[in-house]
């Protein structure tokens, strides 16, 4: 069950992320006619999900702002508004209704070269790439996440505190690029994070179209744990093929996950009836190494097959489908998911 919807308050921002709002808010008038307009941009989405012939239904509004701020600062941010609607148990008949809102991130990034960028405020932790690359709801194939995503993001997903990106080496035939952060402990009920340390380097090889990367984690409150993970992504040129997967493993579980998906261009193209067409298929494995849980990973040892089938319509809207098959001592159980989301992006206002 999500909870209560809550009237958000500036008040109830973090120093760090309330400086940013003040910032934002402030200037939006000087560079409102600047040549950086700040763009609106986000996902509206309608999934249902069908689990023992019971049927949940939820509408998504994912809006997110990037505001330039001159020529080297940029405020960015994302927000959830969420509404669910699920069966009543114990033989009872309508619907329990529940609505979440919540900001997902609020950071500014100021560019200091093309090789570093200085990041501060509430961010996505980028360990392995589901976290910060695949969660947006216009970006995933899939409607649910993997079972290890919370391995190594600390189930809350966010960090607050500071945080250096950039692009280390980059050469014609190969680029390194970084992530190195530091997050403090908040249980504000908007910017929930947990106190660590950690960071992700990636390779990334142009020709072959090819990214290796090692992510760590270690968690700085509480007992203090260790967390690794290493992905790979492959999108081979021209061909339509998708492969990404991820590893991680931590102080009490561990887990993989590896997805493919493709699109064929031989029957007119991409953007052809037949080449908007997408299948899907991710397998997920999660190995519990004791009892201890906390970490988002089933309690038991699990296995996860997800089959789906997407369809890219224009204007940036999909359909997404998909049925899930879960292995476990617990029992064995299917999952049917459907969904529409549309991706949106404009200008804050006209400008030049």
């Amino acid at each position: 069950m999500l909870p209560p919807i809550s009237k958000f308050r500036l008040s109830t921002l973090t120093r760090p992320a309330r400086l940013i709002a003040c910032l934002a808010m402030l200037s939006a008038s000087r560079y409102g006619a600047a040549q950086n307009t700040p763009l609106l941009s986000g996902g509206v989405g309608f999934f249902t999900a069908t689990n023992s012939g019971q049927t949940s239904y939820q509408p998504l509004f994912e809006p997110l702002l990037d505001a330039p701020l001159g020529p080297h600062l940029l405020i960015e941010s994302r927000a959830i508004l969420l509404e669910s609607f699920s069966p009543k148990g114990g033989n009872q008949t309508g619907y329990d209704h529940s609505r979440f809102i919540s900001l997902t991130y609020l950071q500014g990034d100021y560019i200091l070269s093309s090789h570093v960028t200085v990041v501060g405020g509430t961010f996505l932790i980028p360990f392995n790439t589901y976290n910060d690359r695949l969660s947006p709801i216009w970006i995933g194939n899939f409607q649910a996440g993997p079972l290890t995503a919370g391995l190594g993001s600390l189930s809350t997903g966010a960090g607050t505190g500071g945080m250096l990106s950039g692009s280390a080496i980059s050469r014609p035939r190969y680029s390194v690029s970084y992530n190195a952060f530091f997050s403090s402990r908040d249980d504000n009920q908007y910017f929930e994070s947990k106190r660590s340390a950690g960071g992700r380097a990636s390779l990334y090889l142009p020709d072959q179209r090819l990214e290796i990367g090692g992510s760590y984690n270690r968690l700085l409150q509480g007992t203090h744990e260790n967390f690794y993970g290493a992905h790979v992504w492959w999108e081979p040129k021209n061909s339509g093929f998708q492969l990404r997967s991820e590893y991680a493993r931590g102080h009490h579980a561990q887990g993989y996950w590896i997805e493919t998906a493709y699109r064929t261009s031989a029957f007119g193209g991409f953007d052809s009836f037949v080449g908007r067409f997408e299948p899907v298929f991710r397998m997920n494995q999660s190995f519990r190494l004791d009892k201890l849980g906390g970490d988002g990973v089933p309690s038991v040892s699990t296995q996860l097959a997800d089959f789906g089938l997407d369809y890219n319509l224009p204007h940036n809207t999909r359909i997404l489908t998909s049925y899930s098959r879960q292995f476990s001592s617990t029992g064995n159980s299917n999952m049917w998911q459907t969904g529409i989301v549309y991706r949106f992006l404009f200008p804050a206002w006209k400008g030049k």
